[in-house]
């Protein structure tokens, strides 16, 4: 029996939700039917959260389902996609306990933080319902001529699958689907291969908030069963938030479907540009916060600091102490915990290989990111200084552990910033408007802060990248933008037809 199950945190044994019914999930993989996925709390790893044998077949049984319950929803009007997203609204408010519980049993992030995911839920349905959002698919008309109009509508893609995170398994997959089901859309959600039991939650969680059959399905499953749901013929569009190798498979499995929508929120290698008149305090907060928050597994995480020479030596110890006397344990802890766990072992040596691997090229251990000695895949913070950051040796590594150069000037702190190939987040701190509007303005990223570090982001704003961390705003205030296809009419109210030149009347 899983833990998630044990503790009441799901209603049903391992099960995908398809066309409004619950699939039990085998708990033995058989080769080229099913795939082995389980999870297990980052913060006890002998506690299995969520296994089964996921189901290959389910992928053509669940585009079947929303394929056939598309015409429908679409028709139905607006107003009652509105209402089934208010239900959800509903449902997720009253359960936000339940999900926050589940979130930080299955990746360990302090239960604080997912107090702040699961509520996340319902403010997305808000915002998104809110006229400011839903007016960006509202079309317009103009007049042609007398007798002739110009007209602009929009038609939902059809069926899409959204493929959710593990670090935001539930905040991220909803600001895609939300969008999608208000527009017309119908979705097929597969979490992420290490939080199934989140996103079996929000599977029973739309059961309770009664879709209509079809409309909102969910799979579990790995490798496979992304392969072959990203690649299926009979789907229109793929909402996507993870890593850039993933995201990249996912185009080139799609490079000769040009109209199929591909929405992808990926990486980031974010930059923190710390200047001579700053605050200090502010700036040495701010950095450790975004560096280490959710131990470092934020796509908007800061990874490199620029750091202007006429204060580095004030800086660099400052942000090394305060990052050293960071809370570490587990999410659900009754002390003050500021971060958890890392997701998996693996993920943790990962982390660590790309330590070695730096200091091996020269980069100075300001503190060693190190296991702790406890049950669980902890790490503590690391903070290594590097000559300069250049293209060859940009990485985006998922933990916390962050790097430090000094610039010369302005003009050397920005083009260290830009010397990735992500371009996701990025933060200038400094006293000076002027500077900040100078330097922002050369700054190569899709958000960009003042006075505040990298992680974090308003579902009032839009949010997205450029470079590898992805296409089309998939998230925040324009999120609708992706989910509708503009369609152009010209309509005739009349019989009035002029013959064109070079006709015989008749």
């Amino acid at each position: 029996m899983s833990e998630a199950f044990r503790r009441g945190l799901l209603a049903h044994q391992a099960s995908d939700l398809i066309g409004g019914r619950f699939y039990p999930l085998p708990s033995v993989a058989v080769a080229g039917t099913s795939e082995r996925v389980a999870s297990h709390d980052p913060a006890h790893p002998s506690l299995e959260v969520w296994s089964a044998a996921a189901e290959l077949a389910h992928v053509d049984i669940a585009v079947d389902a929303a394929r056939k319950a598309g015409r429908l929803w679409h028709d139905g009007g607006v107003e009652k996609r509105r209402a089934a997203l208010m239900r959800w609204r509903d449902v997720v408010t009253a359960n936000e306990d339940r999900i926050a519980g589940l979130i930080t049993l299955e990746t360990g992030k302090t239960l604080a933080e997912s107090r702040l995911e699961a509520k996340a839920l319902a403010d997305k349905v808000s915002i998104t319902l809110e006229e400011q959002s839903a007016s960006r698919i509202a079309g317009f008309d103009f007049v042609v001529n007398p007798t002739r109009r110009g007209i602009c509508a929009f038609r939902p893609h059809g069926v899409m699958a959204v493929f959710g995170p593990f670090n935001f398994p539930a905040h991220l997959p909803n600001g895609h689907f939300v969008p999608a089901l208000l527009s017309g859309n119908t979705v097929i959600f597969k979490p992420s291969e290490r939080t199934p039991a989140v996103g079996q939650l929000l599977a029973e969680l739309a059961d309770a908030a009664a879709f209509p059959p079809g409309v909102f399905n969910v799979i579990s499953g790995g490798p496979q069963v992304a392969a072959k749901l990203s690649d299926h013929p009979d789907i229109d569009g793929i909402l996507f938030t993870g890593s850039w190798n993933t995201g990249r498979r996912i185009l080139a499995a799609n490079i000769d479907r040009p109209g199929r929508m591909i929405a992808l929120e990926m990486g980031g290698s974010n930059p923190a540009i710390v200047c001579a008149d700053c605050h200090l305090k502010q700036a040495v907060i701010e950095c450790v916060r975004s560096a280490f928050a959710t131990a470092g597994q934020r796509c908007t995480c800061t990874r490199r600091i620029i750091v202007d020479a006429a204060i580095a030596a004030d800086f660099i110890p400052l942000f090394a102490k305060v990052a050293s006397t960071l809370l570490i344990g587990a999410g659900d802890s009754d002390e003050p915990i500021f971060m958890g766990p890392i997701i998996s072992s693996a993920a943790r040596e990962a982390v660590l290989a790309f330590q070695s691997r730096r200091l091996r090229e020269g980069a100075v251990s300001i503190l060693p990111a190190t296991k702790l000695d406890r049950e669980g895949w902890f790490l503590s913070p690391g903070v290594m200084q590097v000559q300069r950051f250049d293209m060859m040796t940009d990485e985006e590594v998922f933990g916390p552990l962050v790097q430090i150069a000094v610039a010369a000037d302005d003009d050397d702190a920005v083009v260290q910033a830009n010397a990735s190939q992500f371009g996701l987040a990025a933060a200038i701190f400094t006293s000076s408007e002027e500077r900040w509007q100078r330097m922002s303005a050369h700054i190569r990223a899709g958000c960009i802060n003042w006075n505040v570090g990298t992680a974090g982001a308003s579902s009032r704003l839009p949010f997205g990248g450029l470079g590898r961390s992805g296409n089309n705003r998939p998230a925040g205030a324009l999120s609708l933008d992706y989910c509708a296809i503009p369609i152009a009419h010209l309509e005739e109210r009349t019989d009035a037809v002029t013959l064109p030149q070079g006709m015989r009347p008749f």
